[in-house]
């Protein structure tokens, strides 16, 4: 983990805590992987750009985190939220609206006002046109993997803490006290935002690709003929007077009718809040719908290389009410608050990650040809001669000329280091591992 996260890390941290804590009880709290000066260096950082309030002084000083404002909506989404907070009693029953989807037409239709859009790609964009889909997301992947499973959870109630994801995460190191529950939704999601980048240049919006990223989030967590499956029996939603469609066929039939309209959407972020409020209103599955919403909603930003959206600061109560007012009323303008809230908060984060890890252009280019050939190397317990031989063929094979010393430096330096931690999502045991190291020490 790099300097700039654990700078983030530690801002998360006092974000959590209600009341000022002094720099003792901050090192307590993040362990032993934080060394008294940096974390100190940090907090006179974080306070000169006014993050952080101070009290007291020298060895008294207790830091806060500086709060933000006491909403993100604007005045009419405060009057729908407002709606929808009254007693159930005092709200209308409501069911699928097929007119509301009906009505919408892509590229004529917008839930994005045109200013709001020039805004957000002006914000977002971070690649040309000519770098593959998915070269910004592989960029930021070990933060994308860390916020979007963090804050994703942190919506559904999980009550691990960004460091608590982050140690699961990258270390596979689970937070004590915690139900297994938690733990398998971090998990999951890690899984399905490793499968969205790096399959981003093949992925298309269809039903097969929802229902796979509800498989991916929900294994473990749902009956296994669930997983990946629409329902055949109806759900209630907690807190609304909403009633979702209960026939598995109609539940088919208009998922189909999303995706399908979703993917004629050519403003990739018109496109992203499309599917965030569609796939979350029809509620096809059994459960994890709002989960999978929020997954899907990256498809179009990290295929077009703009900053994904990881839902950042946006408060679990504020986005319930947004969703609910989606719900009862087919409002859409809180949520709209919201994903523009946090989508320009993101922005900002990841600007300062990306100064921070000083990008390998050839490490993202050629990432999965890197990892087959590190895969392939393992499996077939190649070393010595003949593993060099074999990068150097599959290397003028697959790499631009000017490209290849590089990318042979990578490959050596990948095996050098490769480790338990490195072969998730290469589709190697540990135990084939050891195997292989066993082999190339003998050398």
């Amino acid at each position: 983990m790099g300097f700039h996260e654990k700078k983030l890390a530690v801002l998360h941290q006092l974000g959590q805590e209600e009341e000022p804590i002094s720099l003792p009880v901050l090192l307590k709290k993040l362990g032993a992987d934080y060394s008294e000066r940096s974390v100190r260096r940090w907090l006179t950082e974080m306070y000169t750009e006014g993050r952080l309030e101070k009290t007291g002084s020298k060895r008294s000083t207790q830091y806060k985190v500086v709060a933000r404002p006491n909403s993100c909506f604007s005045t009419k989404s405060a009057k729908i939220i407002a709606q929808v907070q009254q007693p159930l009693y005092e709200r209308s029953p409501a069911v699928y609206d097929d007119r509301w989807f009906k009505v919408y037409q892509p590229n004529k239709t917008f839930y994005i006002p045109s200013d709001l859009r020039v805004q957000l790609h002006k914000a977002g964009k971070r690649s040309n046109h000519a770098d593959p889909a998915g070269t910004y997301a592989h960029q930021i992947f070990n933060r994308l993997l860390i916020d979007l499973s963090y804050n994703s959870s942190r919506l559904e109630g999980n009550t691990y803490s960004l460091l608590d994801t982050q140690r699961l995460v990258l270390e596979g190191a689970s937070a004590a006290g915690k139900l297994d529950e938690e733990k398998i939704m971090i998990l999951n999601h890690k899984e399905a935002i490793r499968y969205l980048v790096d399959n981003a240049p093949r992925l298309s919006i269809t039903q097969q690709t929802i229902c796979t990223i509800h498989f991916l989030l929900s294994e473990g967590l749902v009956e296994t003929r669930y997983a990946g499956k629409l329902r055949d029996h109806g759900v209630r939603i907690g807190g609304s007077t909403y009633v979702p469609f209960e026939d598995k066929k109609q539940l088919q039939i208009r998922l189909k009718l999303i995706t399908e309209k979703a993917a004629l959407i050519t403003d990739p972020y018109e496109q992203s809040l499309f599917l965030l409020i569609h796939i979350s209103y029809l509620q096809a599955f059994i459960d994890v719908n709002k989960r999978t919403a929020r997954l899907s909603t990256n498809i179009p930003l990290i295929k077009n290389n703009l900053v994904p959206l990881s839902f950042n600061d946006v408060e679990k109560n504020d986005y319930t009410a947004a969703m609910i007012a989606v719900y009862e009323l087919q409002e859409i303008r809180p949520l709209l608050d919201l994903y523009i809230f946090s989508y320009m908060r993101t922005c900002t984060l990841y600007d300062s990650t990306i100064k921070s890890i000083n990008f390998d252009e050839i490490r993202v280019r050629y990432r999965q040809q890197r990892r087959n050939l590190v895969r392939h190397i393992i499996l077939n317990k190649l070393t010595g001669t003949a593993l060099k031989k074999y990068i150097t063929l599959q290397t003028k094979k697959l790499v631009e000329k000017n490209h290849q010393t590089a990318f042979t430096e990578d490959i050596l330096e990948d095996l050098k280091e490769m480790d338990e931690h490195s072969i998730a999502g290469l589709g190697i045991t540990t135990q084939q591992l050891k195997a292989w190291v066993k082999i190339s020490r003998r050398v």
